[in-house]
């Protein structure tokens, strides 16, 4: 099971990240575990330069944006 972090406090573009996240593992047919991360000490930690931010399996992969459903399906299958 992938382990994806979203990070960021809880806005629209959080919720808009965790939602095509969620929408690349299911339609690949990842099982994957989303955990919703809102605490600055515990998203700084990722050296995040803006939020959202997204983690796969600990690894920052992306921040400040929202990235399309096929890069984070390249990012979840790598």
């Amino acid at each position: 099971m992938k382990t994806v972090k979203i990070l960021g406090s809880g806005c629209a573009n959080c919720r808009k990240l965790e939602a095509v996240a969620r929408e690349a593992a299911t339609s690949a047919g990842i099982d994957a575990e989303f955990v919703k991360v809102t605490d600055m000490k515990a998203i700084m930690a990722y050296d995040l330069i803006s939020t959202p931010g997204l983690v796969i399996e600990e690894k920052l992969v992306s921040s400040g944006r929202i990235p399309t459903q096929a890069e984070i399906l390249q990012w979840m299958q790598a």
